[in-house]
């Protein structure tokens, strides 16, 4: 690796870390300048071990033990250290966590190629809070979720506040963008899945009953709070789930709602892969 003090925060090298803070800003320079950025050390080594390629890394020198092995197979790129007001006066935040890494952002995987190549997936409507899709990849990844497939309005999975809440799940979990629904719902239908929305209708099923008997290809589809799923959204789905509630609150924050939906998912094939108990195979071959 190769270290280099900071001196001049103003310097055009520093360019990737300047202004953290402005997510207006961040939310367009980052995409278009092929970048994302990783924080802290536990989720840059995910950003590494998932094959991500590192430009450039700022911390404060008492990080470097921690972060410096993981970077044995990049010695030409640069590790700027810096004091922590420095480094406080180039993001505009305090870098408590210690490290932030720029990464190059990888190539767009293909939605169809994804689900061809999964049956449990999540999808997500137009959400535009990065803290509720950094929350949402968080559960797909520790529910068993094969991948997420994000609309063209919804937040980027790779913008900084995502990746932390995540943990870094948005770098283990595959995602792709859907094209528009006029394409994706048929998409949905030609590979075969059963593409269920969760939202509050009246011919809506329990969660608890949907799950006895679940599809061998599935996609679970949540809207943006407030709003929920577009019409276009929900015409496209084959069936539509609730999960029921009581003293009178009509709705979850939708990154729980998909984490109890997943969890819900996960129970009804863990019971559908267990073989039958000899009491229930007897009382099956009573009643033949």
């Amino acid at each position: 690796m190769r270290i280099v003090h900071i001196y001049d925060i103003t310097a055009p090298e520093l360019a990737d870390f300047t202004q953290l803070t402005d997510v207006a800003l961040r939310r367009v320079r980052e995409p278009a300048e092929g970048l994302y950025l990783a924080e802290s050390p536990k989720v840059i080594e995910r950003a590494l071990r998932a094959g991500h390629r590192p430009r450039a890394l700022l911390m404060v020198e008492e990080w470097l033990k921690r972060v410096g092995p993981a970077l044995d197979a990049y010695p030409d790129v640069p590790v700027y250290i810096g004091l922590p007001e420095q480094l406080e006066q180039l993001t505009g935040f305090n870098m408590h966590r210690g490290a932030i890494a720029s990464m190059h952002r990888p190539a767009p995987l293909d939605p169809a190629e994804l689900l061809r190549a999964s049956s449990r997936v999540v999808v997500l409507e137009d959400l535009a809070d990065h803290t509720n899709v950094g929350a949402v990849f968080r559960s797909a990844a520790a529910l068993g979720a094969d991948a997420v497939l994000l609309t063209p309005g919804c937040a980027d999975p790779l913008y900084r506040r995502a990746v932390r809440v995540s943990m870094g799940a948005v770098l283990q979990v595959p995602w792709a963008r859907l094209p528009d629904w006029r394409e994706a719902g048929p998409l949905f239908r030609e590979l075969g899945y059963d593409l269920t929305a969760f939202a509050l209708r009246d011919d809506a099923e329990d969660l608890a009953d949907f799950v006895q008997d679940l599809p061998e290809r599935l996609a679970i589809m949540f809207g943006t709070e407030g709003p929920g799923l577009s019409r276009r959204a929900l015409a496209s789905a084959s069936r539509t789930v609730l999960i029921p509630m009581e003293h009178g609150v009509d709705s979850l924050n939708v990154a729980t709602a998909a984490a109890l939906a997943l969890w819900a998912v996960r129970t009804g094939d863990q019971r559908a892969s267990q073989p039958a108990s000899p009491a229930a195979v007897a009382a099956g071959g009573v009643g033949a």
